[in-house]
């Protein structure tokens, strides 16, 4: 699964990456947690603030968001949930690492990835807008997940499908009918992780020292 992620480039990295016309007002995020408001790109490359934690448009229950962070790739074009989002409202989802949990006899081990470039890079994302019965509309979205690479399986046996900078929009592109071939794990060799501080734990803890590599 992926439950936290950092984007700490600033909002000019974030502009000149995703080619966007306008500049995103963002401030660098080293611990982004399920609920909160991540920043996406929709087609056509437009940056849209989104809740994490996908709220389908036919839900009468909006809490239904914290259990649909992640969705599965191998199912994703086939569940209820997901499949309209997968069709016709797909995002990339700015990151430029993440967090994985390794269970231990006494602790789980937070360890964070990154591209061994230290670069931005996007998940494949989807998005929805929901209604409330007042009238009040949230956006809302989720990362889609596919099975480990050969650098993060030894910790988890899920990661965050991070896609390929030339697909970008193919990805964004409804038109796109082979979307699910773009769902598969990143080359490993492209990567890197190392153990972090369990002070990533918490939520609370947002600074530049979550992702310093621990001893």
């Amino acid at each position: 699964m992926c439950g936290r992620f950092t984007q700490t480039h600033s909002n000019l990295d974030l502009a000149e990456r995703f080619d966007l016309e306008e500049t995103p007002d963002w401030q660098p995020r080293y611990n982004i947690a399920p609920t909160q408001l991540i920043f996406a790109i929709v087609a056509p490359h437009r940056f849209k603030f989104l809740y994490w934690g996908l709220i389908p448009s036919w839900s009468k229950d909006p809490t239904i968001g914290s259990k649909l962070i992640n969705a599965r790739a191998e199912t994703v074009s086939e569940k209820p949930s997901f499949r309209t989002a997968f069709k016709r409202r797909r995002c990339l989802i700015a990151a430029d690492g993440y967090y994985e949990w390794k269970k231990q006899p006494d602790k789980k081990q937070p360890f964070y990835f990154r591209l061994a470039s230290g670069d931005i890079f996007a998940f494949a994302g989807l998005w929805e807008q929901w209604d409330s019965p007042t009238g009040d509309r949230l956006e809302t979205c989720t990362i889609i997940t596919t099975v480990a690479n050969e650098l993060a399986s030894p910790v988890h046996d899920r990661m965050p499908v991070i896609l390929n900078q030339n697909d970008y929009d193919r990805w964004l592109d409804p038109n796109f009918k082979s979307a699910q071939s773009l769902l598969h794990p990143y080359d490993a060799q492209a990567m890197t992780h190392y153990p972090v501080s369990t002070r990533v734990n918490s939520p609370g803890h947002e600074s530049p020292d979550c992702i310093t590599q621990s001893p």
